[in-house]
């Protein structure tokens, strides 16, 4: 299907002239068109269309209307039947009143070539350029970042029910395409067994029971993946994504002995949460903890600007699997502010982004200045907060020596080495110095060795002394107060457009999500801040409110 090019120019008459009559100023789709005109247009997706073929639907309006589905939180059929009954919609689109529009699954196709291009964040990057263009965006800035947990659309499944799934799914997967083939390699106790859905309620009680039956399960899911290493197997059942997905399943919960029996393996014994599949429906949701929170899914990355003289636009969402760690992610995030030319400032994020190596990269890559709570000294003497940390020794790095609170000095500097791939150098004390030290009681309790430090490389070491002084001053915390407003930001997204719950299976399409989510609170923020709309306030329920009342005095 080729693309038919169509002009954002016009609105009819006629839809012009009814929507103002009922809708007055109008609401977002309408303030839409008026305010910024047309965010898209059909050259931006060009490309993912062939030069041949029946002409479609402009890519321009599809694209809008995807947008104003997130903004609303709307299914696919609820969107096609808004474009067929809402005047206000055919205003932003630029359709006459009996326009009867387009069947739902459009949608789906339209976002299918978005993925199958990986041009998923064009419509993120063009709404960003435009309103760069209305001087509504700038780089140089402060921006702020945090994330938050998603669910996947798949239910959570403990071990034993997620094997019998598995084998269930990939059974049901080969009886479309191979039902004769799969008749004759399963016996009748086979359908009793998975012919319904794993539930925890149906499942045996005692623990006895339960690996009996995992071991049950492991026998005949290692019969199915024999039969299908046969020469009588068909070629299509062998390429299915569900088999390949059982493979794996029984690579994680199952070892082999070389008999041709499965033996269940212990909880020990299965692969980290990052690898580990935990349903076979979507197949890259993970398994993670989060403090108190436990979840299957993923994990979400809302990076926004911050300053107060414009509004508040989110410039950046990265999806990633739910166990990366959020440290991971400040040089993504920040190559991707590069890229479009966003790069900010001042950066303000929580804890888990801010390390000593990512205090040096993202100055000396980008002169960013990130600020955020930076990683307690967890030594005992910190903890005691009067015994001698590291921040008491004065380290010479031309020299390579150090010197305690005492006066003594080592030169006893060891090779840096990689400890967990993060580079370190030790520096170790004299014993029979320390031993006759007075401040001993202060600075170690090893009976056997003197005093031992740990030090990153000269940047970071200075980078990270530097963050952690800084965070005690009244400046920083005027600073750093205004990060608490993403969580703001995190509350819209999840309030108006679900934003917790993936809709999709899989880490492109929930990434998809998160992006079209963006963009549709992008447009509604551009909208309130264009009609001098103020921020909402931080709200307080009625009891805490009471403490701002006199000081909290009765």
């Amino acid at each position: 299907m080729s693309l038919a090019y169509t002009s954002t120019q016009v609105v009819p008459e006629e839809t012009m002239r009814v929507a103002k009559a009922a809708l007055g100023e109008g609401n977002l789709a309408m303030q839409l068109r008026d305010k910024l005109w047309c965010v898209y247009d059909d050259q931006d997706f060009a490309d993912l269309y062939p030069d041949r073929g029946q002409p479609g639907l402009c890519a321009w309006r599809l694209a809008l209307v995807t947008i104003l589905q997130f903004a609303e939180g709307l299914s696919d059929r609820q969107a096609a039947e808004a474009v067929r009954d809402r005047v206000s919609w055919k205003y932003a689109l630029g359709l006459e009143l009996t326009d009867d529009g387009f069947d739902a699954s459009v949608l789906s196709e339209f976002r299918g070539r978005l993925l199958a291009e990986e041009a998923e964040y064009r419509l993120l990057n063009q709404l960003l350029r435009l309103l760069e263009a209305h001087h509504l965006l700038k780089a140089g800035g402060r921006m702020r970042t945090d994330s938050t947990h998603i669910l996947a659309a798949v239910r959570t499944l403990n071990r034993l029910t997620c094997v019998g799934e598995t084998l269930r799914h990939a059974l049901n997967e080969i009886a479309q395409v191979a039902p004769r083939w799969l008749q004759s390699q399963v016996t009748g106790d086979w359908y009793e067994r998975y012919g319904r859905r794993f539930e925890d309620y149906r499942l045996p009680k005692t623990e006895k029971e339960r690996w009996a039956l995992a071991a049950t399960i492991g026998q005949d899911g290692l019969r199915l993946l024999n039969a299908l290493e046969t020469v009588q197997a068909p070629p299509i059942v062998q390429d299915l994504a569900a088999v390949t997905t059982l493979r794996q399943v029984w690579q994680q919960h199952y070892l082999t002995d070389g008999t041709g029996q499965v033996q269940w393996c212990a909880a020990a014994d299965l692969p980290a949460n990052a690898t580990l599949i935990v349903s076979p429906y979507d197949i890259e949701a993970r398994h993670s903890t989060k403090r108190q929170t436990d979840w299957t899914g993923y994990k979400v990355h809302v990076t926004e600007t911050c300053d107060e003289q414009g509004p508040h636009l989110i410039t950046h969402v990265e999806t990633t699997p739910a166990t990366t760690s959020d440290e991971q992610m400040i040089g993504p995030i920040h190559a991707a502010l590069a890229h479009r030319g966003l790069l900010p400032r001042e950066h303000l994020v929580d804890a888990g982004y801010v390390d000593s190596a990512r205090l040096v990269d993202s100055q000396r890559e980008y002169g960013i200045s990130l600020l955020g709570p930076t990683p307690a000294d967890t030594s005992w003497q910190a903890r005691a907060g009067q015994g001698f940390d590291i921040a008491h020794f004065v380290v010479d790095w031309q020299a390579k020596t150090v010197t305690c609170p005492a006066g003594h000095t080592t030169s006893n500097w060891q090779t840096p080495h990689l400890h967990h791939g993060v580079p370190e150098i030790h520096v170790d004390f004299d014993l029979a110095t320390c031993r006759a030290c007075p401040c001993r009681p202060q600075c170690s309790h090893s009976k056997s060795a003197g005093r031992s430090i740990t030090l990153r490389p000269e940047a970071q070491f200075i980078a990270l002394q530097a963050a952690r002084q800084r965070q005690t001053t009244a400046d920083f915390k005027q600073q750093y107060a205004a990060r608490s407003g993403i969580e703001g930001t995190l509350s819209q997204g999840i309030r108006l457009t679900d934003l917790r719950q993936t809709r999709y299976l899989g880490l492109a399409k929930t990434r998809l999500q998160h992006i079209l989510i963006a963009v549709a609170l992008n447009l509604i923020r551009v909208i309130a801040w264009l009609a001098d709309l103020p921020l909402a306030q931080t709200r307080l329920s009625p009891f805490a409110a009471l403490a701002s009342l006199n000081n909290g005095a009765p």
